[in-house]
């Protein structure tokens, strides 16, 4: 018998597995909860105390208690610096000697921000604990005493058999052992793990399925399960049951996750492996690695700036003090205090006094004001219908809110292909079998038709009314019958996959691993060739009306190194038959010489390639009963290995995969999105620079560039070895110079024409260029040999040290900034993340990446700006993105539109937020000259309080969040707007020391035309307004209509809000002043409020309101004099649109010129999609583990240079 049992191995030794199970990371004994229990399971949790490894299944995800929530919540609020710096501060303020402040002027502000920022955290908390308690409280059915119970979730413990029933949560990380469905197949839905809704297939294993259908039997299971250790991998799981003296293998296949959802089954059981914290999902909960944007640096390098500033002039003041205290204030009789200190220690008081005095140069609102203009430009990013795709019900997310204005300064953009570019929805619309073509549009006879029409299916009862097909003659071949190779043709594509189906309201439903597999699968399907269902070891077929069973013999899955699948089967006549499907760049490699049709199959290849058709070789194999059982027994030996299980079970894949027999190929279309080659052109007007990192080959990749018009016929295109020239060029040439090189400066550009250039490279060659360790390890064991020397001859194009290595790197992203375009294709996602990374450390640019898959993961997170397209392959990237929509095209607004006003906004805001501090406390640096630098402030107490909570926040907030120059239509028409953004031109020092001085010239104005005012007055009743308090009043009175006037001359997008804020900012202070300056509230609060009548009394004064009117307008006449002359004489980009807004805004859009598509030029072969994830072929192969690991095949050429018909591996 031909067939390959499941896999176990027999009559193991006891001695031999008692010591495994000491040795094993995880060990789970069934039926069993004491087990878990046992001294050796335990471990130190505090001091001598000790807890189970084993964790209950209760989970917890919240931070604080009712006991822990206020001292842990400050304490992390404390744990920044500006909360701590206030807490210093409002300490000092209590201290008698030094307090020039009354402690509640830093209290009042201080509370608030703790308090905004405390109940923030308190409604996250609470949501938590919600959210906790309904989980732990769930229902589940427990194997307890014999029989099956219900008991809350948080009950279950590690080796409890559980049952769940239909649309059920998954409890813990469960072994499944068997279901209601055939062969314990079990459907589950993932979309709390990984957000994807399509239907997974998890399987039993054959023991546990035929011996563990009944009560009486689950309760009788007393295996021992030994297993890794519980990790974060989703994509993998390791292990081994041992059960009547057998040993069988468990993978992933046979696991349901605690997260997912059981579908379409109405029963399954299950033995719980890891519990709570243990489980995957929850090992998965990490934080990942926080981003900031280049202006939270920027800020907080100002504020340690703001601080040097403030301990400078502190210093300076104080040593003021000190020799004013000696030449004068020590002798003027009438100021003495009664206290004998000395001038220095008097200085050293006065030191601290003033830190506390102008403590409001380091705004404490700034950061919380800050993340409210954050939350808010994310709020607009959610709402924007214009990035809200219909068909799919798909708005725009802003998953973080700390990075809007980051979207405003992006240089460069690294994005996938499939699924990005394009729409990753496939069409089988072309093939070509036994060296002729089909799909062009022809007749039943095979006559050329210069119109397609579509063909007629209607002789089939399964085909799927989707399917369009313009070549009749195709079909009429097909019924005949006469052509055998078109017949094998199609029943290898039924056949050779890993596709499953279930029947919905008498329909087939088509489940598969990527896109293109459920293309080809629906292309034989209507062909007449259906595929109807499967087992664990068959598969069954209608090949045109004739129903066959196919005995499964081997699936030999698809992975990324591979670049293949194969299946092995037993005819029903007791033929054996290999069946393969993959990459030409593979196949060919692994062809029979007699194999017939490969060049008109090649030269069909290159035909597809100029049409951005991806391709797909098919091929057979013959096999005898004696080379099978030979092969099936090494197979078997592969399958149970305990150690490097997939690295055996690929080496025995290659033994049969050789002498193929060629069939044809498959085109597959992959359109691109609506909008691309648009959105690429206006992102390249912005000066963004693209770069595509794809999986796919080299001629796909290409030719995607060229019709999204990334690539122009008018670029010269570069490829690897191109690359690897001139970089090996530069590296000689810097050898031969006296120093190395080491101390050359000035850079040479790579390319000296005038055109446009193009870099097109793939990952092999990537590793070659940038020397990464793959290649550093062969070169190393290759001299160890003896057949490498060492690089020290400077013909040897490879680096002799690091610091050569690191040059050679920064020389490639050099050569490639220098280019238009970028496409790098056959690369891993490590790679697609170090391209990233070296342009964010070479350039020091703010990068973005965008992709939709789950090889694009690490892409996005290593960014700066990660965005996920929810498409087709999932949502792992959507999950990792800072950003998520669904179509590439509203990548320009995102960047065009909300990142420019994001940042435009946010640098307004902070521009005006250090100018408004400075003008308001460097008027107390000015007093100090007047008051013998005695720290006395220059306002009233309240005033102070108030002044940044009440006074000024409103108008320059909302600047934050609403202004903006133009409207978003012109945003978009003019992407020239968006330069200044990525030069970091409307924040930077420049801007700050402006910010300063203007501060500066704004605090002298304030204070001393109300003193020259001051000197010699005369009220109406003839008593002279002239004292500390009015003159208070009236500084502050002045700072206020200046600071709310100034935000109204640089606010450029007015509305009622703006217009009401300013307003009523200066209405809210009038109103408050006169209320805590009354005698009503002073009667209440003596020692609280001193400033009694002061203001009714002094703003009487005709005089001191023209003393207010004139000092505005002189702080504000410079201001309007300096913007008229800078937008006259030095417009700016944006100051020219601006002018003609109106007019702009009345012409029609300028025609989009027709894409320009050549057709023929070079040969660009496209390819299978192979970065899709691998198919469900260990779950339909019964527990035979063949999964493989990716690895180098030793037969594959040691250059990287490849030979044209194998290009690209």
């Amino acid at each position: 018998d031909l067939y390959c049992p499941p896999l176990y191995l027999n009559h193991l030794d006891d001695f031999t597995f008692d010591l495994s199970i000491a040795e094993a990371g995880w060990q789970v004994k069934v039926n069993d909860r004491d087990f878990c229990k046992l001294p050796e399971f335990k471990k130190k949790s505090f001091l001598c105390f000790k807890k189970s490894k084993y964790s209950g299944n209760a989970i917890k995800t919240y931070k604080y208690n009712v006991l822990t929530f206020l001292p842990l919540n400050l304490y992390e609020q404390f744990k920044r610096a500006a909360n701590l710096y206030f807490l210093a501060l409002l300490i000092l303020q209590i201290i008698p000697q030094i307090s020039t402040l009354p402690w509640y002027t830093t209290l009042v502000p201080l509370v608030l921000v703790l308090g905004i920022t405390a109940v923030k955290d308190l409604i996250d908390d609470l949501a938590r604990h919600r959210m906790d308690k309904e989980i732990n409280n769930r229902k589940c059915e427990v194997l307890l005493g014999g029989r099956f119970q219900e008991a809350k979730w948080m009950d279950i413990q590690v080796g409890d058999v559980v049952r769940l029933k239909k649309n059920d949560f998954i409890p813990a990380d469960i072994l499944l052992l068997s279901s209601t469905e055939p062969n314990s197949l079990c459907y589950v839905e993932t979309a709390e793990l990984d957000g994807e809704t399509n239907l997974k297939f998890k399987m039993g294993p054959k023991v546990t399925h035929e011996r563990l259908q009944e009560e009486s039997q689950l309760a009788a299971f007393d295996a021992m399960i030994l297993c890794e250790e519980p990790n974060n991998r989703l994509d993998k799981f390791t292990g081994t049951m041992k059960w009547r003296r057998e040993m069988y293998p468990l993978d992933l296949d046979n696991m349901l996750l605690r997260g997912c959802k059981l579908r379409n089954t109405e029963e399954c059981r299950g033995l719980v492996i890891f519990a709570g914290a243990d489980t995957k999902i929850m090992r998965n909960g990490g934080k990942t690695r926080f981003k900031r944007t280049k202006i939270d640096f920027l800020m907080n390098y100002m504020v340690y700036t703001i601080f040097v500033v403030l301990v400078l002039v502190c210093a300076g003041l104080a040593i003021g003090h000190s020799f004013w205290y000696q030449e004068i204030g020590s002798l003027a009789w009438y100021l003495y205090d009664g206290k004998s200190d000395t001038a220095s220690y008097r200085g050293f008081l006065s030191f601290w006094g003033y830190i506390i005095v102008l403590n409001t140069m380091v705004p404490i609102s700034l950061y919380v004001s800050v993340e409210v203009i954050r939350l808010g430009q994310s709020k607009f990013i959610n709402w924007d219908l214009q990035m809200y795709y219909a068909e799919k019900d798909t708005p725009a997310k802003a998953r973080t809110t700390t990075l809007n204005e980051q979207l405003g300064q992006i240089e460069y953009i690294f994005s996938d292909k499939t699924g990005t570019l394009t729409q990753n929805i496939m069409a089988f619309k072309k093939c070509t079998i036994g060296g002729r073509t089909y799909g062009n549009p022809m007749s039943a006879d095979g006559v050329a038709l210069e119109r397609g029409k579509l063909a007629d299916f209607s002789w089939n009862k399964y085909a799927d009314r989707k399917f369009q097909f313009y070549d009749g003659h195709l079909i009429s071949c097909i019924c005949s019958k006469k052509d055998a190779e078109m017949m094998e043709f199609f029943k290898l594509l039924s056949l050779c996959h890993t596709v499953m189906v279930e029947q919905k309201d008498g329909e087939l439903v088509y489940q598969a691993a990527s896109p293109d597999e459920g293309a080809l699968v629906t292309a034989a399907r209507c062909f007449g060739f259906v595929f109807l269902s499967r087992t664990q070891d068959s598969i069954t077929v209608s090949e045109m009306g004739t129903e066959n069973t196919y005995e499964m013999l081997a699936l030999l899955d698809f992975n990324s190194d591979r670049k293949r699948m194969s299946i092995i089967l037993r005819f029903p006549d007791g033929r054996i038959r290999l069946y393969c499907k993959g990459a030409d760049t593979v196949i060919y490699q692994r062809l029979n010489p007699s194999s017939k049709h490969k060049e008109t199959t090649q030269h069909a290849l290159d035909g597809f390639a100029n049409e951005t058709l991806r391709t797909l070789c098919l091929c057979y194999k013959d096999i005898s009963a004696a080379d099978y059982n030979s092969w099936a027994q090494k197979h078997k030996e592969a399958s149970v290995a305990m150690s490097n299980r997939e690295q055996a079970l690929d080496s025995v894949y290659e033994l049969i995969e050789t002498n193929l027999m060629l069939i044809g190929a498959t085109a597959i279309e992959d359109k691109l999105q609506d909008g691309v080659p648009e959105t690429i052109a206006k992102l390249a007007k912005a000066d963004i620079k693209i770069w595509v990192l794809t999986g796919d080959k080299k001629e796909t990749a290409e030719n995607i560039g060229y019709s999204c018009e990334l690539l122009t016929d008018d670029m010269q295109i570069y490829y690897g070895e191109d690359v690897n020239e001139k970089l090996s060029g530069r590296m000689m040439r810097r050898r031969n110079e006296p120093d190395g090189g080491r101390n050359k400066k000035a850079k040479e550009p790579f390319f000296t024409g005038d055109g446009k250039n193009a870099l097109i490279i793939t990952g092999g060659w990537l590793n070659e260029i940038l020397c990464e360790k793959k290649k550093k390890r062969r070169r190393l064991r290759l001299r160890r040999l003896g057949k490498r020397p060492r690089p020290t001859n400077p013909q040897d194009g490879q680096p002799a040290d690091d610091w050569e290595k690191e040059l050679r790197q920064k020389d490639f992203v050099d050569m490639a900034c220098e280019c238009s375009a970028v496409i790098c294709c056959r690369v891993t996602p490590k790679q697609k993340a170090n391209v990233v990374s070296l342009v964010k450390r070479y350039k020091n640019a703010v990068t973005l990446s965008i992709g939709d898959g789950a090889n694009d993961v690490n892409m996005i997170k290593t960014a700066d700006i990660g965005v996920g397209i929810s498409g087709q392959e999932g949502m792992q990237a959507v999950m990792s993105s800072d950003y998520a929509f669904a179509q590439f095209r509203y990548l320009q607004r995102l960047l065009l539109v909300h990142g420019r006003w994001s940042y435009i906004r946010m640098c307004k805001f902070l521009r005006f937020f250090f100018y408004k501090n400075f003008a308001f406390t460097l008027v107390h640096f000015w007093y100090s000259f007047f008051n013998g630098y005695s720290a006395q402030v220059a306002y009233e107490d309240w005033f102070i309080t108030l002044y940044n909570v009440l006074y000024s926040s409103l108008p320059v907030l909302l600047v934050g969040l609403l202004d903006q120059d133009v409207n978003d239509t012109l945003s978009l028409r003019f992407p020239k707007l968006y330069l200044p953004g990525q030069k970091g031109a409307l924040f930077n020092y420049r801007n700050f020391f402006i910010s300063l001085f203007h501060g500066i010239f704004t605090s002298l104005i304030i204070f001393f035309i109300p003193y020259g005012a001051f000197l010699q007055t005369m009220g109406q009743d003839g008593e002279a307004p002239s004292d500390y308090q009015s003159f208070a009043v009236v500084t502050a009175s002045s700072l206020i209509m200046i600071v709310n006037l100034q935000i109204s001359l640089d606010t450029s997008y007015w509305t009622f809000v703006n217009c009401f804020a300013v307003l009523g900012s200066i209405a809210i202070y009038f109103g408050v002043m006169f209320d805590i300056q009354s005698a009503g509230i002073h009667v209440l609060f003596p020692s609280a409020f001193t400033f009694t009548g002061v203001a009714s009394n002094s703003l009487r004064q005709p005089y001191l309101w023209l003393t207010i009117i004139l000092t505005v307008g002189i702080s504000l006449l410079p201001v309007i004099c300096i913007q008229f002359l800078c937008k006259t004489i030095w417009p700016t980009e944006g100051d020219k649109v601006q002018r003609h807004k109106k007019k702009y805004e009345l012409e029609e859009e300028v025609k989009k010129k027709p894409p320009a598509f050549q057709r023929g030029g070079r040969s660009r072969r496209s390819a299978y999609a192979f970065s899709h994830s691998r198919g469900y072929a260990d779950l339909i192969a019964s527990g035979r583990s063949i999964r493989q690991k990716p690895r180098a095949r030793p037969e594959l050429r040691d250059s990287i240079r490849e030979a044209p018909q194998a290009e690209n591996i």
